[in-house]
């Protein structure tokens, strides 16, 4: 089944962990509203600007999976059904695999920037950067209009992931080719 014209379910519902401890990954029908809007207004037209692959990590995580990766109760990979909450909407983690394999001419830090200042989104977070360099790309999205525009850097501090506000902290995020 797609989703969108660039992502399928499997490529939505897939993780490792769920494969090797059994858990069912599935979205319900209410859950794929969700995560089609997102897959709509922020990979395809980032897939359309790169005109490359680009290789999405995460996008659901059901309850059980949520809960054995230690993942956060508000996350927005869990697809939030609830409007009047902040962790209503569907999110998506990608990364420039395909940029490392001379795929894609877009890194991380290319493809954030692109989305920060082309599209409307809830949050967008710069995972972990490596001097300045970020692992992944996180974006979320809500269909009610109510998106928030929130950019951040999340970073380890004392083994505890910590969100800093990208304003005031953009020297943190670097650009792999200009560093």
């Amino acid at each position: 089944m797609k989703i969108s014209d660039h992502v399928t379910l499997n490529e939505v519902i897939h993780s490792n962990t769920a494969i090797a401890n059994g858990i069912d990954n599935t979205p319900t029908d209410e859950e794929i509203v969700l995560i089609k809007a997102m897959c709509e207004n922020i990979f395809e037209p980032l897939r359309v600007h790169t005109n490359a692959p680009i290789k999405i990590n995460s996008v659901y995580r059901g309850p059980e999976l949520n809960k054995k990766i230690g993942g956060s109760k508000t996350s927005q990979h869990c697809v939030g059904l609830d409007p009047t909450k902040n962790s209503y909407g569907a999110a998506i983690d990608i990364d420039d695999y395909y940029w490392v394999k001379d795929r894609n001419e877009f890194n991380n830090t290319e493809m954030g920037d692109w989305i920060r200042t082309n599209l409307e989104f809830d949050q967008l977070i710069y995972e972990f950067p490596i001097n300045g360099y970020p692992k992944w790309i996180h974006a979320s999205y809500r269909p009610d209009g109510k998106n928030r525009n929130q950019v951040l850097i999340a970073t380890k501090r004392n083994g505890k992931t910590t969100y800093l506000n990208y304003k005031g902290n953009e020297h943190l995020i670097k650009n792999p080719e200009m560093a």
